[in-house]
């Protein structure tokens, strides 16, 4: 599949021809698959195929009161049905001991089903994109979070473009250059991590400095970006929000966009026409910048979700195995 100024161009086409490339391959995938990239996540992604995640809250590491993130923790966790790990750090202690650690430990119990050398693992940083400054007094947290060797962060409350601006040119060494421009500077990442992310990944630190960017903006990036567009403040701006290069997915928060827009809490607050009318746009939003879109999925409505353009999202062992089986996956676990 080809990209449209290195982002994904899949989204934008009917599902028909996104999902229909792979009709021939068996239902549980190709057992003599080989992994082309590092991060599964992306790879997946760039070959037009929904992932499922686990984790942040779902009763995983670091979040909703599951396992201490820990070795051994990480050891259990490398054979995941999950096509990444939902690391959270917003909700539960910012703890970067334990990451590590737990980093550590996904390499030991690893390579996952898939072949690759560890799950991806996306990690919910406790800074919140209000605006600009906000970004650069604690991007000190994004430098720390990458140097332990995860594929990807999730900026919270993503408000303005000079938040998400300020975001994505922390995680970018400067030496890139995709994308600097009008709406994009170059990257302000410093290079005294690297050795220590290298060595999860399994790769030279050359290699790293020059995997370790956002796809796709870079078409052979391995960071996975992603904002949350979760509340009144972010879906005011989100067109101008999608439109800043290096995001590759974007989800709209029910949780706290209910909050923010005044909606009662409780299982029926998504239905509330306000809510509705947020999805929507957040979703329009992500297909007009060609990101992927994240929903929760379930059994029940997984089908019906990549239908509409979900392409993200935290689900169950049995959820992904029927989304996988829609989208005749060819990557194994």
């Amino acid at each position: 599949m080809k990209s449209i100024g290195g982002r994904i161009c899949l989204l934008a086409l009917p599902l028909a021809l996104a999902f229909g490339v792979a009709v021939l391959l068996a239902q549980n995938g190709d057992p003599a698959y080989k992994p082309k990239r590092i991060n599964r996540a992306v790879e997946l992604l760039a070959d037009g195929q929904p992932i499922y995640y686990t984790g942040s809250h779902t009763g995983t590491p670091g979040g909703g009161g599951g396992p201490t993130a820990s070795f051994e923790q990480g050891k259990k966790d490398a054979q995941t049905y999950a096509d990444y790990i939902s690391y959270d750090m917003e909700h539960a202690p910012y703890d970067i001991v334990g990451l590590t650690a737990y980093m550590k430990g996904l390499v030991a119990g690893g390579p996952t089903r898939s072949g690759h050398r560890t799950p991806a693992v996306i990690v919910n940083v406790p800074v919140n994109g209000t605006d600009e400054a906000a970004v650069h007094a604690n991007a000190w947290m994004f430098q720390q979070v990458l140097a332990a060797g995860v594929h990807g962060i999730m900026l919270t409350h993503a408000d303005t473009p000079g938040a998400i601006r300020a975001f994505i040119e922390a995680v970018r060494l400067p030496m890139h250059k995709e994308g600097v421009g009008p709406l994009l500077g170059e990257g302000r990442r410093g290079v005294h991590g690297n050795p220590t992310a290298a060595q999860i990944w399994g790769i030279s630190v050359q290699e790293y400095e020059q995997k370790a960017d956002p796809w796709p903006l870079n078409p052979n990036g391995e960071l996975l970006l992603g904002v949350k567009e979760e509340d009144k403040y972010a879906l005011a701006n989100v067109g101008e929000n999608l439109q800043i290069p290096g995001i590759g997915m974007a989800e709209w928060g029910p949780g706290d966009m209910a909050m923010s827009l005044g909606v009662p809490s409780g299982r029926g607050a998504v239905d509330d026409p306000r809510m509705r009318a947020a999805r929507a746009k957040v979703l329009a939003a992500c297909k007009a910048n060609h990101i992927a879109f994240l929903n929760t999925m379930t059994a029940t409505d997984v089908v019906d979700m990549i239908k509409e353009g979900v392409m993200v999202g935290p689900a169950s062992e049995q959820t992904a195995e029927i989304g996988r089986k829609f989208t005749k996956r060819q990557m194994p676990w």
